[in-house]
């Protein structure tokens, strides 16, 4: 018990600054908290400083590469040793006997952030497990019809068309006109596809190949006007914007843990309507697939508890920081490198800067260069990690891209930035 107690303060004191979270076990609740040693008062990039210093940011590489997935703060990587070393002395014991019986405190924590009733929020692995559970579990027939769009993404398309390959499932795509400050056009370029037959609208919250946000209140009062039910694809924008899941106006949503809340690699969450719930059919086998119990949704078998339990301490963090405090710091570093070369010859943007139209992922290119090459030498000359996006149009349900994503997050420094804009009007020359 005591070298118990002594692991969890020295982590939560002194490798990120974490208050202890309320996931650490229910067979323990004797355990006090750390105190924090980050604070939210002191000077705006002191203070920013001591939030990279909780991470372990690589001394020889710039990641500029966040949306794909970002870094767990150190608490919550020492968490997770922690924990899978506890499982292994007693794997059912620790595992299903207190790990397991945690996933009820954190849910809570969680549903906190989301603003919603715990008991609608279920814990999965990722955006595409979430989505597909409910994608997979709506009672469409053949002939109903989906509206999705051009920049959804990829294993979202995939769901949907192995829906309609199986069940007659009518797909039709909305075509916005991206990048937009203009939501009444984003908005028009959705309805317009709606007919007596739509029954769903899926919307992607904040577009992974160009970090435009989309108006999803909006589309989605215009659906429900009509009938029409609503299911966002989170995963970009869940720990990234400062919001609960009801100002969306939607049914369904599903997230991935693992990218702007910085847990472990491998968590997601899904949300359901409470009324809605029983009439989502699980992915997964259950006793009750048409129970109205949120949990029938996480009947996965042998998982990773750890992987679970240490999204707490990434949780803290994120609710040390602030999440209006958290959006504006990562719209202030997408611009702050955008800003700086933005009149260099040659580059070209194709994402908004305005922050109700962008946050993050900003995305660019240089004229009669390839985003491939300039992604490679970003990263051979420079040590600069970013991701290459290239794609043709696709008959018509996909959009055409070639430009590079590039990605800060909270521990990303401008010094970092200043590097970049040195290494993109090197390229130039």
């Amino acid at each position: 018990m005591t070298d118990r107690r002594s692991f969890i303060q020295q982590s939560a004191a002194l490798l990120g600054g974490l208050a202890l979270h309320q996931t650490v076990h229910a067979a323990f609740p004797d355990i006090a908290p750390a105190r924090p040693v980050l604070d939210p008062t002191t000077d705006e990039e002191d203070f920013w400083r001591q939030v990279r210093a909780a991470y372990a940011c690589s001394p020889t590489l710039i990641n500029l590469n966040n949306g794909g997935v970002s870094p767990s703060p150190r608490a919550a990587m020492e968490a997770l040793d922690h924990y899978n070393r506890m499982c292994n002395e007693a794997p059912s014991y620790y595992m299903w006997r207190i790990l397991d019986q945690d996933r009820e405190p954190l849910r809570m924590n969680l549903a906190e952030l989301a603003g919603v009733p715990h008991d609608e929020l279920a814990m999965c692995r990722n955006a595409t497990e979430a989505l597909n559970t409910i994608i997979f579990g709506l009672p469409l027939k053949a002939g109903d019809e989906v509206v999705g769009s051009t920049y959804d993404y990829p294993n979202m398309y995939n769901a949907w068309r192995q829906r309609a390959q199986r069940d007659g499932v009518r797909l039709v795509y909305a075509d916005p006109q991206l990048p937009s400050e203009d939501e009444a056009a984003m908005v028009e370029a959705f309805t317009s596809k709606f007919t007596a037959r739509t029954k769903l609208v899926h919307i992607t919250h904040i577009i992974n190949w160009n970090g435009q946000i989309l108006p999803v209140r909006k589309i989605a009062a215009a659906a429900h006007a009509q009938g029409i039910e609503v299911l966002v694809d989170a995963a970009h924008s869940f720990g990234l914007l400062d919001y609960s899941i009801t100002d969306l106006g939607c049914d369904y949503w599903g997230t991935s843990l693992h990218k702007f809340l910085c847990a472990p690699f491998g968590n997601g969450l899904m949300w359901v309507k409470k009324e809605k719930i029983a009439k989502i059919w699980p992915l997964l086998s259950n006793d009750k697939p048409q129970g109205d119990d949120i949990r029938k949704f996480e009947t996965l078998g042998t998982r990773s508890f750890p992987i679970e339990m240490a999204t707490g301490y990434s949780l803290d963090l994120h609710n040390l920081i602030g999440p209006q405090r958290k959006q504006q710091r990562i719209h202030y570093l997408k611009n702050y490198w955008m800003e700086r070369v933005r009149e260099v010859p040659g580059v070209f943007f194709k994402t908004s800067m305005a922050p109700a139209h962008g946050c993050a992922i900003g995305v660019f290119g240089i004229e009669g260069r390839k985003a491939t090459d300039i992604s490679e030498q970003l990263f051979s000359k420079w040590k600069i990690h970013t991701v290459a996006i290239e794609r043709e149009a696709k008959a018509g349900i996909e959009a055409p891209f070639n430009h590079v994503r590039v990605t800060p997050n909270v521990y990303t420094t401008t010094q970092e930035l200043d590097r970049f804009v040195e290494a993109v009007r090197s390229l130039i020359g």
